[in-house]
């Protein structure tokens, strides 16, 4: 079924949505979530918060892309589960990705966090665009997507090692871009 027609399910609050959803991008939400949290259940948990999200979200919401509005809503689901999971421990494969980039990503609160969000999305964006292919897809592929170093040295033929030091410095050329458009670190 098509994404359009998958939206218009949910906006006529017919519950077919819920499964068409799942059956196009069940895989695609629980592989999020597993990256993330590294559990089954949390992952099965997380998908499901993601289809009663959806469900609440649509309408008034009509996303252009259905995958990338579900994946975003799935990583959201899993990374406040696994901060609450983890409230007060040390030590996990999550605190190591979200710690990597933490020199390079705005943060606070402030009045204006909305507007600066969606300027950091664009320059983020924007940067990914300047990338050679297998740099942007290895760069979504860790930080959006959670894939573990060691599994994406393997599939790509190189060290942990050396993929660590290519991470290093795809991270430091997009901290250099955010500085340079003067966003605060």
């Amino acid at each position: 079924m098509e994404d359009a027609q998958i939206i218009d399910l949910y906006w006529q609050r017919d519950e077919n949505a819920i499964r068409q959803t799942d059956c196009k991008y069940g895989a695609y939400c629980r592989k999020i979530a597993l990256n993330l949290l590294g559990s089954r259940e949390d992952a099965e948990e997380c998908v499901n918060d993601t289809w009663h999200q959806a469900w609440l979200l649509m309408p008034p919401e009509r996303p252009l892309r259905l995958k990338s509005y579900l994946g975003r809503i799935v990583r959201n689901i899993s990374v406040n589960l696994w901060h609450k999971n983890h409230a007060g421990k040390r030590g996990n494969d999550l605190e190591l990705l979200l710690s990597e980039l933490e020199d390079c990503l705005p943060s606070g609160q402030n009045v204006e966090r909305e507007v600066e969000e969606a300027r950091l999305g664009e320059v983020i964006s924007g940067w990914l665009r300047t990338l050679p292919r297998n740099d942007r897809v290895l760069f979504v592929r860790r930080y959006w997507y959670g894939d573990a170093l060691n599994s994406l040295a393997d599939e790509w033929g190189i060290s942990p090692g050396k993929l660590s030091q290519r991470m290093y410095r795809l991270r430091r050329s997009l901290r250099a871009v955010l500085e340079r458009e003067e966003i605060a670190l």
